[in-house]
C-alpha cells in the first residue's frame, strides 16, 4: 500500500502541474477516483492515504526546498525546471518523503526507482533518477549514509 501511495502522489503531482489545479482538488480526485477503483475491469490498487496525503502536502509545502535539492543533484545546465514533468513530480514526492525521515533513504530510491522504471523506455533514465535521488537523500538525510 505504501508503494502504491508513493506511485499516486508521482501521478497527482504530475496532474496537479499539467492541470493548474489545486492540492487539495487533487487529492480528494485521486482518494474517491483512484484508490481501489475498478477502471475498464482492472482494479486499482489501494494506497495508504495517510502517506499519500502527506506526500501530497510536504511536497507543496516544501516545493522551493525540495527543488533547490533538486536542482543541487543535477548539472548546471539541467535546472529542474529543464526536467521532464513527470521525473519533476517524481523528484519532489520522493523529496517530501526523504524529509519525514520516516523510511530509510535508501528504501525510498528503491522504490522511487521502481516508479522511473515503469515510466520510462529509456534504459538510461533510471540510472539518472538513482544518481539524483542519492544525492537528495544523502543532503536531506546524511545519517542513513553514515558509516
Amino acid at each position: 500500500m505504501r508503494s502504491a501511495a508513493r506511485l499516486y502522489a508521482v501521478q497527482a503531482l504530475f496532474q496537479m502541474e499539467a492541470a493548474g489545479v489545486t492540492v487539495t482538488r487533487v487529492t480528494r480526485e485521486f482518494e474517491d477516483f483512484r484508490f481501489g477503483a475498478s477502471i475498464d475491469g482492472e482494479e486499482l490498487v489501494e494506497g495508504d492515504v495517510t502517506l499519500f496525503r502527506t506526500l501530497m502536502q510536504d511536497a507543496v509545502n516544501n516545493q522551493a526546498q525540495i527543488d533547490q535539492m533538486t536542482d543541487r543533484a543535477l548539472v548546471s545546465k539541467w535546472p529542474i525546471a529543464r526536467i521532464d514533468p513527470t521525473l519533476r513530480a517524481l523528484f519532489r514526492a520522493a523529496g517530501a518523503e526523504f524529509m519525514l525521515k520516516e523510511t530509510p533513504a535508501k528504501v525510498v530510491i528503491v522504490e522511487f526507482m521502481d516508479i522511473a522504471s515503469a515510466f520510462s523506455a529509456d534504459p538510461k533514465e533510471p540510472k539518472f533518477v538513482n544518481a539524483v535521488l542519492d544525492h537528495m537523500a544523502r543532503e536531506a538525510n546524511p545519517a542513513d549514509f553514515a558509516e
